[in-house]
């Protein structure tokens, strides 16, 4: 038995232990646990518990093999408590416990006491809690809560011994008294687990140091009597579960979640002002933007002719043609077409030749051709010309030809010096014959060029 407690005693310090370093849970900036600092609240300061566990005279702290009764038997013991937390680190509770303790001893001869039984009757205790690993800067609330306790209290037990010979003798005092009250010191440590908002496991060991040495009815040595009391049990923290609780509050990293609250806040609204002057930035980049189109529209001269869209009443008038200042075309002098002029143009048709079944000018054309180029460019003539073939071929072949030959005659006079603006070119293929294409004489008149002088 005192081996397996030995064991227990050992296996909970090292939780105690171990719970340090997983005292926080991770920080989310979060109003979970949030108190606004230096408000005074809200925030939970009462609680209740209530734990069971086990009574021995072993303790961890002295010499156990200087007890009256070194051989420590382990006895249920149960209680609970009342606490108020006045900071995150400090609160009393006052608490109250009840059991039995026992304890065997070697068989020193008959007479002597080998064991002892006490009923602890009722102890009650304040003590001062004080909770560790709850101040942390970057960490908004503990998830694990290890804490020291001491305080002073006050019991009432009995206690029993029997000896060697197997005699039970209850023990009394030196006024004669059974029911024996006492004075004890409790010391304890341990840690609670937050299983919910308002619900926290609580694991625990506490060392009680009586002040007198007759707890285990046998007064020997100069020592006085001691137990422990190790425990598991529930706290119940009282109010709302939405409100903090002051033994998880962490006011250290309240401050800085009203820091990173205000610093966004401040973000935020810079980045509002710079958004505004975004848009205001971007608002005059349109008005100028709209300014320099009206701008534009003052100097945009879409037909080249020198006088700007605003004030050309005559738009698109041709490249080259010489206007007035409103943009419109200068009158043109009134041309006349003699008959010296007629011959001339007649004499180019006449002696007009192509390749057979080409666009190619022969060169005995070039002659006739040329003194109807010497004749546009002297008089400044318009000319239109009209390509015509037979019905020898497709219709789109005839029609591409007779373009294309007409395309010829006009880019033949141009090269000599002829205004291309003032030639029309088009072909006609086989739709306007002049004569029977059933003959070839009829076919050869159907194959031509018209030139129309204006």
């Amino acid at each position: 038995m005192k081996t397996n407690l030995k064991r227990s005693t050992m296996l909970l310090a090292g939780l105690m232990a171990g719970g340090t370093l997983f005292a926080q849970t991770p920080d989310s900036v979060s109003t979970n646990n949030y108190v606004k600092p230096f408000s005074g609240g809200p925030v939970r300061t009462w609680s209740i518990g209530v734990h069971g566990g086990l009574l021995t005279p072993f303790t961890i702290f002295g010499a156990n093999g200087r007890q009256d009764f070194r051989q420590p038997q382990s006895e249920i013991g149960y209680g609970g408590y009342i606490k108020k937390q006045f900071t995150p680190t400090f609160g009393l509770q006052a608490d109250f416990l009840r059991g039995e303790v026992s304890g065997m001893r070697g068989q020193d001869g008959v007479g002597t006491p080998s064991s002892f039984n006490t009923k602890l009757n009722w102890s009650g205790a304040l003590s001062a809690n004080i909770t560790l690993g709850n101040i942390s800067w970057f960490n908004s609330k503990s998830a694990i809560q290890p804490y020291l306790t001491a305080g002073a209290g006050y019991m009432g037990y009995k206690t029993t011994t029997t000896d060697a010979g197997g005699t039970t003798t209850a023990y009394t005092n030196g006024a004669g008294e059974n029911s024996i009250n006492e004075w004890f010191v409790p010391v304890g440590l341990g840690f609670k687990v937050n299983l919910g908002s308002s619900v926290n496991l609580d694991l625990g060991y506490q060392v009680n140091f009586v002040q007198s040495d007759n707890f285990d009815g046998y007064n020997t040595g100069s020592s006085n009597d001691r137990f422990s009391y190790a425990h598991i049990g529930l706290e119940f923290l009282l109010g709302s579960s939405k409100t903090p609780a002051m033994s998880t509050y962490n006011p250290v990293n309240s401050m800085r979640t009203e820091y990173v609250w205000q610093n966004q806040q401040t973000k935020a609204m810079l980045q509002a002002q710079i958004d505004a002057e975004r848009a205001k930035n971007d608002q005059l980049r349109n008005d100028l933007n709209t300014t320099n189109s009206k701008l534009d529209r003052l100097t945009v001269d879409s037909d080249g002719d020198g006088v700007p869209d605003i004030n050309d009443k005559c738009p698109n008038t041709p490249a080259g043609t010489k206007v007035d200042g409103s943009g419109c075309p200068l009158a043109k002098p009134v041309v006349y077409v003699t008959e010296e002029d007629k011959r001339v143009v007649k004499d180019a048709i006449n002696n007009l030749e192509f390749d057979l079944g080409k666009a190619t000018i022969r060169a005995r054309s070039y002659p006739s051709l040329d003194r109807v180029a010497n004749l546009l460019t002297e008089k400044n003539f318009s000319l239109k010309l009209a390509g015509h073939t037979d019905n020898t071929g497709s219709d789109a072949l005839n029609l591409r030809l007779s373009k294309d030959r007409a395309e010829a005659i006009k880019s033949y006079l141009v090269s000599k010096g002829a205004n291309a603006s003032r030639i029309e070119a088009t072909g006609y293929g086989e739709s306007q014959p002049i004569a029977t294409n059933k003959t070839a004489e009829g076919r050869q008149q159907n194959r031509r060029v018209e030139f129309t002088l204006y």
